[in-house]
């Protein structure tokens, strides 16, 4: 996985360019400061792109948020649940898969509702009830 500043989402499909396109998990999400306590308590110092998630949120908590609609940029996502880690993170490091196991610290992962490009600092937030679409 390598990181990029920019992107595109398509509704229904995913992540341009990523190998999984349609079904449920077309979109998958990491916070960074999970991804940093995490490096904290195995004295570790990957970076984010070694959780080989396709996007890397910050100030958005994703721990039981299933159902929600989140708004990156000019998309909408619908998190389906919660991504449990494979034996790949302890690859990447001894211990990574168990202590990311617990509390959604693997992340989500989502459904593109509503596609289009997305950047690097493109504003972040849960689509409140009365926000139109």
């Amino acid at each position: 996985m390598d990181a990029a500043l920019a992107g595109e989402l398509v509704a229904a499909r995913g992540l341009v360019g990523n190998a999984d396109q349609g079904g449920r998990r077309q979109v998958t999400l990491i916070e960074e400061e999970v991804w940093s306590a995490l490096m904290r308590e195995l004295g570790g110092e990957l970076p984010s792109a070694a959780r080989r998630a396709n996007l890397v949120l910050r100030g958005v908590p994703l721990a039981g948020s299933r159902g929600r609609e989140l708004r990156v940029g000019p998309c909408l996502l619908q998190i389906e649940g919660e991504t449990k880690p494979c034996e790949r993170m302890d690859e990447a490091l001894p211990g990574l898969r168990a202590v990311m196991f617990p509390d959604w610290r693997g992340g989500a992962f989502a459904r593109v509702l509503v596609g289009g490009a997305i950047r690097v600092g493109d504003p972040v937030g849960w689509k409140s009830a009365g926000d139109g679409g």
